[in-house]
């Protein structure tokens, strides 16, 4: 379809207001759509950032809390060791006795 002039083509034979109004709507729809994909990206990649975050910090204090489980284990262990080492000998001496 061709236009006479530019009024013409602006007027669209008399349904004007419906075409624009459908251009305009249309046009507006999917630059919000492109408006809230664009935030909708930064909120993810914001998201991902902070759990990658919090998940490192849970990782150190696991660690940690490995580390010093471990810590306090090899103590005890020693002094269970060094308990049963001297009851050991007090048992030893003690069987001595009773064979003399």
């Amino acid at each position: 379809m061709q236009f006479e002039s530019f009024s013409d083509f602006i007027a669209m034979g008399g349904y004007a207001f419906y075409v624009w109004l459908s251009f305009g709507v249309s046009t507006a729809l999917i630059l919000t759509l492109i408006l809230s994909s664009i935030f909708g990206h930064k909120q993810v990649i914001k998201n991902i950032a902070i759990r990658v975050q919090r998940e490192d910090r849970l990782r150190k204090v696991r660690k940690q809390n490995k580390n010093s489980t471990l810590s306090n284990v090899a103590p005890d262990i020693t002094s269970d060791l060094s308990d049963n080492a001297s009851s050991n000998t007090l048992t030893n001496e003690l069987s001595k006795k009773e064979v003399q």
